[in-house]
C-alpha cells in the first residue's frame, strides 16, 4: 500500500504533466485540494471551472469564488439550468449521469475556448465503492480524475488538505440538493429553494452535517446520531416546526437512524 507521502507525489506528477488543465471546481473538499496542488505547480496555466446550478446551494458558490480570490487563481462560472434537461427534473436513478453529462460539456466548450485541452474532476478512490451515476459520463467526455488515479482516499485528501492548511481539510460533505428529492419526484425550482432554506435553517442553528430529504410534502431530517437529542430539545423543535412549515413542509420527521450519506441511492438504506 502506497503512503500518503508517496500518492501525493504521484498526484504532482499527474498534474505537472497536464502543462495547462481545466479544474471543475465545486469548492468542496475534493476539488478543493486539487485546485490548490494544479495552481501551486502550474500557477496561472491551471484555471477553476464552477457550474452555477439550480441544485447548489448559494453559500457553495462564494465559497468557491473567495478561495479562488485568496489564492489568486482564475475562476470561471459557467451558468447551467440542469432543470432544463427533461432527464434529469424527472429524477431518475441515471439523473446525476445527464446533468454531469451537460456539465462537461459546457465546460470542455469553454475550456477549449481558452485554449486548455485537459480538464480535471475530484473524484476520489472511495467514490467507487458508492453508487456514482455521473462516473459514466467523466469517461465519456474525456475527463481525467487525478485524485482517483493517485489512490487517494476520502480520509487521504483530508489529511493532505489539512496539511495544506486548506479551509476546507473538515468541510461536510455536501452532495447537490437534487439529491434530496425522493426518485421519481419531479425536481423543480421550488423544491430545491424549500430544501436549500430549510438545511439553512439547521446551519444557523450548529448542524454541520446534515441532509433534509424531500418525499412529498414531508421532510426527513437526518443529522449524526450523537445529534439527535439536541435537534429534537423542546425549544428548538418548535422553532424548527414552525420554520418548516412557513416553507411548505406539511410534516416534519427526524429519522432516527441518523446521517447516512447516500440513502435515498437505489443501494442506500
Amino acid at each position: 500500500m502506497q503512503t500518503l507521502e508517496k500518492k501525493y507525489e504521484i498526484l504532482k506528477k499527474i498534474v505537472r504533466d497536464y502543462g495547462t488543465v481545466g479544474i471543475a471546481f465545486s469548492g468542496g473538499v475534493d476539488s478543493t485540494l486539487l485546485l490548490k496542488v494544479a495552481h501551486d505547480i502550474l500557477r496561472e496555466n491551471a484555471v477553476a471551472f464552477t457550474a452555477a446550478l439550480r441544485s447548489v446551494p448559494a453559500f457553495e458558490l462564494k465559497d468557491a469564488e473567495a478561495f479562488c480570490k485568496a489564492e489568486g487563481i482564475r475562476w470561471i462560472v459557467c451558468e447551467i439550468n440542469e432543470l432544463e434537461i427533461p432527464e434529469f427534473s424527472a429524477n431518475p436513478a441515471e439523473r446525476c449521469y445527464y446533468c454531469k453529462r451537460n456539465i462537461l460539456s459546457k465546460l470542455r466548450e469553454t475550456a477549449e475556448g481558452l485554449g486548455i485541452t485537459n480538464i480535471a474532476e475530484g473524484s476520489n478512490a472511495d467514490d467507487l465503492d458508492d453508487f456514482r451515476p455521473g462516473r459514466k459520463a467523466v469517461i465519456e467526455q474525456g475527463v481525467t480524475s487525478p485524485l482517483l488515479e493517485a489512490e487517494l482516499s476520502k480520509d487521504d485528501i483530508r489529511n493532505l488538505s489539512k496539511q495544506l492548511n486548506l479551509p476546507t481539510w473538515d468541510k461536510p460533505a455536501y452532495a447537490c440538493l437534487s439529491s434530496r428529492i425522493a426518485r421519481g419526484e419531479s425536481i423543480t425550482e421550488e423544491k430545491l429553494r424549500m430544501i436549500e432554506k430549510a438545511e439553512g435553517f439547521l446551519m444557523e442553528n450548529g448542524f454541520r452535517q446534515m441532509r433534509v430529504r424531500m418525499h412529498g410534502d414531508l421532510a426527513r431530517i437526518e443529522v449524526p446520531p450523537e445529534d439527535i437529542e439536541a435537534l429534537a430539545h423542546s425549544d428548538l423543535r418548535k422553532a424548527l416546526v414552525e420554520s418548516f412549515r412557513k416553507l411548505g413542509f406539511k410534516y416534519i420527521s427526524l429519522d432516527l437512524e441518523g446521517y447516512k450519506m447516500g440513502s435515498m441511492n437505489p443501494t442506500g438504506g
